[in-house]
């Protein structure tokens, strides 16, 4: 059974490269435009990871990993960041949020994959 990953990106373009990429690799894609509607479509739903921008308009990466790290059943489930953003400072935000890693765009498909293929096991 495949694995479900959600995608959060405000980027239609991203989330399409994300997809093709993700789906290429015998995943199942979840996608969502910011944090809140991927807290809204969420609702139980079982996620094997998470890979999310940061800056969203709504609802922003950092906010949307805090809330789901409140969900008893999200609690453990990984998050990667995938975004512009490369201060050291909004890195150390976002892994005291909880997130397992940081991928900064531009970036290759297969550079991704090597991230979410650590953090899923098939």
């Amino acid at each position: 059974m495949a694995k479900t990953i959600m995608v959060i990106d405000d980027s239609a373009s991203i989330r399409q490269v994300v997809g093709i990429a993700l789906k290429g690799a015998g995943y199942e894609v979840v996608e969502a435009v910011n944090g809140q509607e991927a807290l809204d479509k969420l609702s139980g739903q079982r996620v094997h990871l998470v890979i999310s921008d940061v800056n969203m308009p709504v609802m922003d990466g950092i906010t949307f990993l805090k809330k789901l790290k409140e969900r008893a059943e999200y609690k453990f489930t990984p998050v990667i960041m995938l975004t512009t953003e490369s201060a050291e400072n909004k890195k150390a935000e976002g892994q005291a949020a909880g997130a397992k890693a940081w991928v900064v765009k531009p970036f290759q498909p297969q550079q991704l994959l090597n991230a979410v293929s650590k953090l899923v096991i098939f």
